[in-house]
């Protein structure tokens, strides 16, 4: 009998706790697919959404080794709010198809459960949730994902805060949730535990 694939979303809040959900689940033989880390390709040097960048808004938003200037793209979009439509309308067709690349590898080498960590999942609409299976939400409270991004990056409270607040809200991701994992107040080994469980439900 063929075993089926499955095709699983994997998002969180900052400080959710959801990369770490990501290793234990790639440690079990899932194929992870990084939307952010695609993301950042793309605007690293030689990236491919480079050349549309620079033909739209110019090579003042290069850095000098030919990446995208994120600090000045970051004040070009908050200066100008289209700016941001632009750029996303560069961006999300390119992670798309790198993101349907490494899928199509991945098949290719064995996998059978694909796991797409998209932070943005909830945010992004309709866009994902017709592409996966099954969306995974790892979920804590806002106290615990802003002690969490303090502790471990150095922003001040404000910071973090200000960062919460662009991303969706915790009731919109649960909504959109077919399992959470509630990961507040435990230890590494009873995330693993829980994650366990849950690996095994896709045959992992």
């Amino acid at each position: 009998m063929t075993q089926r694939t499955w095709h699983i979303g994997l998002t969180g809040g900052i400080g959710s706790g959801k990369s770490t959900v990501a290793g234990f689940l790639a440690r079990r033989g899932a194929a992870i697919i990084d939307a952010d880390a695609i993301s950042r390709s793309l605007t690293a040097p030689d990236g491919r959404a480079m050349p549309a960048i620079a033909q739209t808004f110019g090579s003042e938003m290069l850095s000098l080794d030919g990446a995208m200037d994120r600090q000045a793209m970051r004040e070009r979009i908050f200066r100008d709010p289209q700016a941001k439509r632009q750029l996303e309308r560069i961006i999300h067709p390119l992670v798309s198809q790198v993101t349907a690349e490494q899928a199509q590898v991945a098949l290719q080498s064995g996998h059978r459960v694909l796991v797409f960590d998209v932070p943005l999942l909830v945010e992004s609409g309709e866009r994902w949730r017709k592409q996966v299976d099954r969306v995974i939400v790892v979920d804590c409270d806002t106290e615990t994902q802003t002690q969490r991004v303090m502790a471990r990056s150095g922003l001040a409270r404000e910071e973090v805060e200000r960062i919460l607040a662009q991303q969706a809200s915790r009731s919109q991701r649960l909504a959109c949730a077919d399992t959470v994992l509630f990961n507040q107040g435990l230890s590494f080994d009873d995330l693993d535990a829980q994650v366990a469980q849950l690996a095994a439900d896709f045959g992992l």
